[in-house]
């Protein structure tokens, strides 16, 4: 079904793949034929064809959860109004439930900063930012940048990047994305997919196949092949907002009368053209996925890539489960007690909650489907439940008039306006040890609702729309939709723009500096961040040893994000469900070094005002003949994680820890490109050490790093540094390659913010 290529292939006319590079062009050469190296090339400033581009977007796109923050960043950097059009919609925190008035008053704030600097507006419940990017901002061929990792609308033609905050700042200030060339990897579709299968059901096979062995890591997917025109575009759609998970850069799709048709619909048919690669183009690798052999997929706790065929689960439901209860043990410990085999009920796996929802779940398409399947059905008045959520009021107008809402209301499923909530946890969160069966992006851990410290855990497995109807329908057993007759027959969706005209605020290009920006309580300024020092020595406060660690388990979501735009109250919940100690720790290291940058200043520094464990630090130092000065060496936290940074672009991944006066981590890899570069952006140094490097230290260890700021501002990629243990003192090599020269003078700055101040 699918099949990986782990070799350059070539591309002819669009429709001949060809493996032997004889008589062919180099690839360096014929790569630039593709679609992403067209579309790339075009935006990147410099114009040529070089191994770096640096790229500036058409559009910008964010959320409630980030947009204050990435408009306070840009204010203090001097921002005077928005160059570009940049949606702000508000589907993350539209419940205004948790937390008094904060979250409102962040929605006031973003449509007050609409105003004064020319932006775009979307209130609360009207659509997911992703579905209004597909229904009102995409075009052919251009690019948009956005602050949630699922920024994919390729399918449409228009490449969408996920990155953290500060990357959209600095569009904002009219600087660029830079990258190294990407490799590209041609995703090709071949055959129908069957009655029953849906995009959730193509998608998460694919992750299954490229996510453990990073096949497609920082690539761009393109996806062509006679399949396409076999798939609607809320089928493409579907899959390409899962090309997230993959850990790839973006994705583009070649377009055709379908893509055109979703223009038309949406009264943009001068946004259409078509996209097709030149008549030789070469791709780094391939993936030849065949449609008509794809089965009903469930993917179990915790990622989208634990994945199995629907019929496979209920095959072997002792085993496959057992397996996910002893991945629960390893994660969680003695702190959850995971009970999936209670789920098994005369011989086959039953849920509590079905969920279909958010940018990938919603679609009009998919509720069609589910409502047929559940027409004339119910689901019951026991344990089981179902929600529905409308991807965007648009498409809840279809739904209603076109007799969907009707079907699904009368066998029972809830119908709840437009949200993200469902997918990181402030929405229909499960009971404790529940198995909620999901459409939507993410089944992580730490995850939907989960606190593992405080003895509680949300199972989320994710299966496409018609599969969770088809087992709405069988009373919550888990049903391959393949299993279930069905004919949808509603009509086409047609979009109606009138909501939107009535109420999203468009103000690009009519800024009004006079307009003054309304402020809560809880809205707050970025506290003081300082330069780096000419050496630094770095505290272990979190050390993890877990293959991946997701941005969710670094700063959790759910109601936690109330607090997204008060940087110190967000802070304290930093690593707060996986290592809840660390909080403390970096707030006692941050002190220290407040308390030596206060004695220096006042001219008091000596050995007696250093805590007892550094003056230790300073004298196994010097025993090997290694002296470490006070004067010009900071005190700072630092994160070790195998593997860091899956998942979600929000930046407060890395804020959180520079708030906490966080100075470094280390890894063997950072899991994706945007957490790395939040890291650079806040001023945290991203090392990494060699895969074969043992690390073996634990939380209270220290690692001293001297010469760190001329090594960074020298262009340098590698340092020799130390491990001070209780046994003594042990050496260590770090890498920090592959930093632009923009980059490494904004950690020798201490952070964007003051790297900007410090060019005015």
């Amino acid at each position: 079904m699918v099949e990986l290529i782990q070799q350059g292939v070539y591309l002819l006319n669009g429709q001949e793949i060809v493996k032997d590079a004889a008589n062919m062009p180099a690839p360096e050469v014929a790569r630039e034929n593709t679609i992403t190296y067209n579309i790339l090339r075009a935006h990147d400033v410099d114009g040529g064809k070089g191994k770096k581009m640096r790229i500036r977007f058409d559009a910008m796109m964010s959320h409630d959860i980030t947009y204050v923050g990435i408009i306070q960043t840009a204010r203090a950097s001097g921002l005077e109004k928005f160059p570009l059009p940049y949606a702000m919609t508000n589907c993350h925190n539209s419940l205004c439930a948790v937390g008094g008035t904060i979250n409102e008053d962040d929605h006031v704030f973003g449509l007050s900063a609409a105003k004064k600097y020319g932006g775009i507006y979307v209130p609360a419940n009207q659509a997911v930012i992703h579905q209004y990017a597909r229904e009102a901002m995409v075009k052919c061929g251009n690019m948009i940048l956005g602050s949630d990792s699922h920024t994919r609308y390729g399918s449409l033609g228009n490449m969408g990047v996920g990155e953290g905050g500060g990357e959209l700042v600095k569009q904002l200030l009219r600087n660029t994305w830079d990258i190294n060339a990407p490799e590209v990897v041609l995703v090709w579709l071949e055959g129908k997919p069957r009655h029953g299968i849906g995009p959730h059901d193509v998608a998460i096979s694919l992750v299954k196949a490229v996510f453990d062995n990073g096949f497609v890591k920082n690539k761009v997917l393109e996806f062509a092949g006679p399949g396409v025109k076999e798939l609607p575009i809320d089928f493409r759609n579907g899959i390409d907002i899962m090309t997230t998970e993959t850990t790839c850069l973006s994705s583009i799709w070649i377009t055709d009368d379908e893509v055109k048709h979703h223009y038309e619909i949406h009264n943009r048919p001068e946004d259409f053209k078509v996209l097709q690669p030149g008549d030789v183009a070469y791709y780094d690798g391939m993936i030849r996925i065949d449609l008509s052999t794809q089965e009903s997929m469930i993917a179990l706790p915790f990622h989208p890539s634990n994945a199995y065929t629907i019929h496979e689960l209920q095959e072997h439901p002792v085993e496959i489960l057992r397996k996910v209860e002893e991945d629960a043990k390893k994660r969680f410990g003695d702190k959850v007690n995971v009970s999936l085999i209670d789920k098994i009920v005369n011989g086959k796996v039953v849920s509590d909650q079905g969920i279909i929802a958010g940018c990938s779940g919603g679609t009009y398409d998919n509720l069609s489907a589910a409502a047929t399947i559940l027409k004339g059905q119910d689901v019951g008045n026991d344990y089981f439940t179902i929600s529905a959520y409308p991807q965007s009021t648009p498409v809840y107008m279809a739904v209603t008039r076109n007799g969907i809402a009707e079907e699904l209301l009368e066998a029972g499923v809830v119908i709840k306006p437009a949200f993200c909530g469902p997918c990181f946890g402030a929405g229909d969160v499960p009971a404790n040890n529940g198995l909620s069966i999901r459409h939507t992006t993410r089944n992580f851990p730490n995850r939907e609702g989960s606190k593992p410290g405080h003895g509680q855990i949300s199972l989320v497995a994710l299966m496409d729309a018609r599969s969770i109807a088809a087992t709405a329908a069988n009373g919550g057993v888990i049903t391959a939709a393949t299993d279930v007759e069905y004919e949808d027959t509603h009509k086409p969706y047609n979009f109606d723009a009138k909501i939107y005209e009535h109420r999203v605020f468009n103000g690009y290009g009519k800024e009004n500096p006079e307009q003054e920006l309304r402020y809560g309580p809880n809205i707050k300024d970025w506290p003081t961040m300082y330069p780096m020092q000419e050496n630094m020595l770095l505290e272990l406060a979190a050390v993890i040893h877990d293959p991946v660690t997701t941005t969710d388990e670094l700063i959790p979501s759910g109601e936690t994000s109330s607090y997204r735009s008060n940087p110190l109250k967000l802070s304290e919940f930093a690593l707060s469900r996986r290592v809840p100690e660390y909080v403390g720790i970096s707030k006692r290291i941050q002190a220290q070094d407040l308390e030596r940058r206060a004695h220096i200043e006042n001219g008091t520094l000596t050995i007696d005002h250093y805590p007892e464990a550094i003056q230790n630090v300073v004298k196994k130092l010097s025993m090997v003949n290694i002296q470490c000065s006070m004067e010009n060496t900071s005190f700072g936290s630092c994160v070790f994680a195998n593997r860091p940074g899956d998942g979600s672009a929000r930046e407060q991944a890395a804020s959180c820890q520079k708030v906490l006066g966080g100075d470094a981590n280390i890894c063997y890899e950072y899991a994706t490109k945007r957490y790395r570069s939040n890291c650079i952006n806040w001023g945290i140094v991203p090392f990494t050490i060699a895969k074969d490097t043992p690390f073996e230290y634990v939380a209270g260890d220290f690692v001293f790093v001297p010469g760190i700021r001329e090594a960074i501002v020298s262009g340098k990629e590698e340092i020799d540094a130390q491990v001070i243990t209780k046994e003594g003192v042990k050496p260590i090599h770090l890498f920090f390659q592959n930093l632009t020269a923009d980059e490494r003078t904004i950690l020798e700055k201490g952070c964007l913010m003051n790297y900007y101040k410090s060019k005015k």
